[in-house]
Formats: C-alpha cells, sequence, structure tokens
C-alpha cells in the first residue's frame, strides 16, 4: 500500500483512545521527503498528514467496573480498519492511550500493550496524565495557536473522568496540571444517583450535599457540585488552588509560572460547548457533563479570559496521539534492523560542556547514574544516553569519544545490550559507525536531530525505506 520514490515515503498512523466514557480511532497518513537537495546532506521531514479515516464514538466497552473488555476493544479495532482497507502491518507509527478512568481499571495495561503489539507494526502504548494533556493540547490546535501567536494558551480537556491541563506560550511547554473532574464522575439512571466516584464521594461533605447511590437527586445539589468544579478550574489556572481543593487535585499543583492569556476547551465536555459532532438526535448522556459545560459558561472567572474554539473537542486526544506524538530522526544514523523497534527506553542526559577533556569522567559518572536509577536491582533496564553540549570533533575526537562509551558501559550488568545513544548534534552516523567499528559485537543505536530531556522516554519505531526512524518521545510512562 505504500509508494515510494527515491527520497520520499508515505507511511500509515494510527491513534487509539481509550477513554473513561468513550473510545476513538482515527487513522492517517504521512508524507515523508527529503527536503535537501541532490547535493546536500539528507534532510528527511514530514511534509504533510492527512486523515484518512475516523471512526464513530464508542462507547468505552467495560467487562466490570475495575475491568475493560479487551476482546471488544481489539474488535471494534479491527473493524474501523477493515472500514479503512488498512492491516495492522500497514500501521507504521502512532500511539494507544488509555486516558482519564480508564487508567486506573486493572487490566489497563494489560489491554494497552496487547494493542500496541497487535494493533501495528510499531504503537507507542502509553497513559499519564500529564502526557494526556500534552496531547489534547496538539490535537485541540492549542498547541499551534500558541506557536502562531506567541500567546500563554491552556487547553483544558475534560472527558469522564479527568480535567487534562496543558500550557504552552508559543509552542513551548510551560506545564501541566491534571484534575478529577469531568462528567462520569457521577452517572445517573431513571432519576437516581448511580454512581459516585471516590474524588466527589469526598468532596461531598466539603460542600454539605448529600447525594446516596441508589437515591435520588435534584438539579441544585449536582449544579453546586459542577459550580465548584468551575471554581476549581480558574483557580488552578491562576495557580491559586486553596486546601479545599486538593481532593481534586490528581498528582502535582499546576507548575507554570506564566500568566494565561487565553484558554481552550477540548474533550467529552467541551462537545456539550460546542456540538462539533452534530448528533442526529438529542444526546442523553445521564451524567454531570451537560451541567459541567454550563457551570464553565457561566463562572465569571473563567468569562476574563478569551476562549478560543478548538479545532476538535471529544477527538483531540485521539488525533493528537495518531497525528502529533511521531517525529523523524535525522538521516545520518547508524542502526541495526534487527534491534527496532525499541519502546520505553529511559533517557539520561550527558552533558559534555563543550570540553571533550572532561567527557571520560562525565560520561563514566552518567552510566553508573543511570544503572543507579533506571536498573537499581541490576536486572539489564536498558536506556539511552542523551549526548548534549557536544564540542566541534573531529575524526580522533570522535573514535575518543566512541573508546569512552565503549568502556562506560562495561558498567551495565549486561553491557552486550544495545548501546543507544541520541545526539543533538549531527554526529550520529560517524559515531555510530566508529562505536561498531571498534567493538563489531556490539550492538549500536546512534540517532540525531531529536531532542528530549532527562527522564523523558523514547519509543525508536523500525527504519524507514527513507533511512529514517520514526520516534516518539514521552515525558511519562504509563501510571496507574
Amino acid at each position: 500500500m505504500h509508494s515510494f520514490v527515491p527520497g520520499s515515503e508515505e507511511i500509515y498512523s494510527a491513534g487509539i483512545d481509550i477513554g473513561t466514557s468513550t473510545t476513538k480511532l482515527v487513522l492517517s497518513k504521512f508524507f515523508i521527503r527529503n527536503m535537501a537537495g541532490g547535493m546536500h546532506m539528507p534532510r528527511i521531514e514530514i511534509v504533510n498528514k492527512e486523515i484518512i479515516h475516523r471512526s464513530p464514538i464508542y462507547r468505552t466497552p467495560l467487562k466490570s467496573a475495575t475491568a475493560i473488555d479487551m476482546k471488544k476493544v481489539k474488535d471494534l479495532v479491527m473493524l474501523e480498519y477493515a472500514k479503512a482497507g488498512i492491516a495492522p502491518a500497514d500501521i507504521k507509527t502512532g500511539a494507544v492511550m488509555i486516558t482519564g478512568e480508564t487508567a486506573t481499571k486493572h487490566n489497563a495495561r494489560e489491554v494497552v500493550d496487547h494493542l500496541s503489539d497487535y494493533a501495528g507494526d510499531f504503537l507507542v502504548a502509553t497513559a499519564g496524565p500529564d502526557l494526556e494533556g500534552i496531547i489534547a493540547a496538539k490535537g485541540s490546535g492549542a498547541y499551534e495557536y500558541s506557536k502562531k501567536t506567541g500567546k500563554v494558551v491552556a487547553n483544558i480537556d475534560i472527558g469522564g473522568g479527568t480535567a487534562n491541563v496543558a500550557v504552552y506560550q508559543a509552542g513551548k511547554l510551560c506545564g501541566t496540571c491534571t484534575l478529577h473532574i469531568g462528567g462520569r464522575l457521577i452517572e445517573l439512571s431513571d432519576g437516581h444517583i448511580q454512581r459516585l466516584s471516590p474524588p466527589i464521594k469526598q468532596l461531598l461533605p466539603q460542600l454539605g450535599v448529600t447525594l446516596v447511590e441508589g437515591r435520588g437527586y435534584t438539579r441544585p445539589e449536582l449544579k453546586q457540585i459542577t459550580d465548584y468544579m468551575a471554581a476549581v478550574i480558574e483557580r488552578m489556572l491562576r495557580c491559586r488552588l486553596i486546601g479545599e481543593d486538593d481532593v481534586l487535585l490528581l498528582g502535582h499543583p499546576p507548575d507554570w509560572e506564566e500568566e494565561i492569556e487565553a484558554i481552550m476547551f477540548s474533550g467529552g465536555v467541551s462537545e456539550c460547548l460546542y456540538r462539533y459532532e452534530r448528533a442526529t438526535e438529542e444526546t442523553v448522556y445521564e451524567d454531570i457533563g451537560e451541567l459541567l459545560a454550563t457551570s464553565l459558561q457561566e463562572n465569571s472567572g473563567l468569562a476574563s479570559w478569551r476562549w478560543i474554539p478548538p479545532s476538535e473537542t471529544v477527538r483531540a486526544t485521539v488525533l493528537g496521539a495518531g497525528m502529533q506524538t511521531t517525529d523523524i530522526s535525522g538521516a545520518t544514523i547508524q542502526v541495526d534492523p534487527a534491534d527496532l523497534p525499541i519502546k520505553n527506553l529511559p533517557v539520561f542526559r550527558v552533558s559534555l560542556n563543550h570540553d571533550l577533556k572532561t567527557g571520560k569522567a562525565v560520561i563514566h559518572q552518567a552510566v553508573k547514574q543511570a544503572i543507579e536509577l533506571y536498573d537499581p536491582q541490576r536486572e539489564g533496564q536498558n536506556f539511552a544516553l542523551y549526548v548534549s553540549d557536544i564540542p566541534y570533533l573531529s575524526f580522533k575526537d570522535v573514535q575518543f569519544l566512541a573508546g569512552v562509551l565503549l568502556e562506560a558501559i562495561q558498567a551495565k550488568p549486561f553491557s552486550a545490550q544495545p548501546l543507544v545513544i541520541v545526539l543533538e548534534a549531527d554526529y550520529a552516523k560517524v559515531l555510530g559507525q566508529t562505536l561498531t567499528f571498534q567493538a563489531r559485537q556490539q550492538s549500536v543505536i546512534s540517532i540525531d536531530q531529536i531532542h528530549v530531556g532527562h527522564g523523558d522516554y523514547i519509543d525508536i519505531g523500525h527504519l524507514l525505506k527513507t533511512g529514517v526512524v520514526p520516534f516518539v518521545v514521552k515525558t511519562l510512562t504509563f501510571q496507574h
């Protein structure tokens, strides 16, 4: 299904989002091309992305209150692939995400790992509230809006179980925060409370509201709760959460310093605001999503910001997962295709401080620290060394650096496992070839033009025809 001419390639990407309330899938086509002239070093870039299939919005299949129905999820994914005329083997990149409260189901990790292996050649399995907020901001258009305007924009992605917030300024991530705020935290049925989530049960005494599962409720009681949720969101955006708000805080408090200039809402609750999906009949949610949307609209503090309409509402996360998570390495790389793909590889940053003379001690110390951090039980957890602040290197310098790296990794419990080097500068091929020459039995993956941070995790896909590898940088690993 792939067309190929020298210096160009088409690959398919899948985004799968298994959320608290709904499950969605999007299939996309990426166009990759060498943007350098014939006499220059290759510069392979993703030049265009095209959505080729969007699934309906499915209700997330559950076996019970604590378990996802893995077979039904797999069946609906395969059904959508068939509709699009795509086979799993055609998929070269993308992401499977477990989001919101679904990430707390006891088999969530098993489901996402199974799908990432079954549904494509290289699909990232991921979850975690911070990463979810980041991906939603890219799918909603907030990230792109911040790049175009230079403004500080907060994307608030509110689904069934969580509100995931990511703040960007001029395309740069400023910070994240996640709250236990969502449309399905209170589920209703025939005028009665069907389910109260644990955060709501903790919140009710603070508000002086009495709700009991199996009993009736009044609209003012529910509205009091959603009004409080809207107020918490407003305080969170201003980094002014109070002690009483902690019951709704999931993880760390807001961690940006910039003053927000505009806000954007995405997620299922934003669909109650914007109605992008154009349902053929009035949707009955049997939860507090509609009331929460009303409370957001009525909150005077939130009204003080400019509201930017999202490009996507309920599909923001799945579009971000399918279209915005993947990047492409430099073309001058050295990899052994037999070692790919590699998933969930932690990154340890090594700064040479533009001084190769001190590099030997720095690299040896970095490898020891990386082992202590990522493999304290000496079980063989591999890691990538991200070598930054590299000075200009002559060929002798490259030979010296290769020798130091090979010497340093002898401290690893399994030193023969792939040596993964990630570089800022364009030295990956020459360094990789030198490493392979100096230690022919050592498997080496050396890639460049990738920007990662200390503590990030990376996934590296199969070598493509254009001589590059797709990769995904994750700021957090899977969290229960």
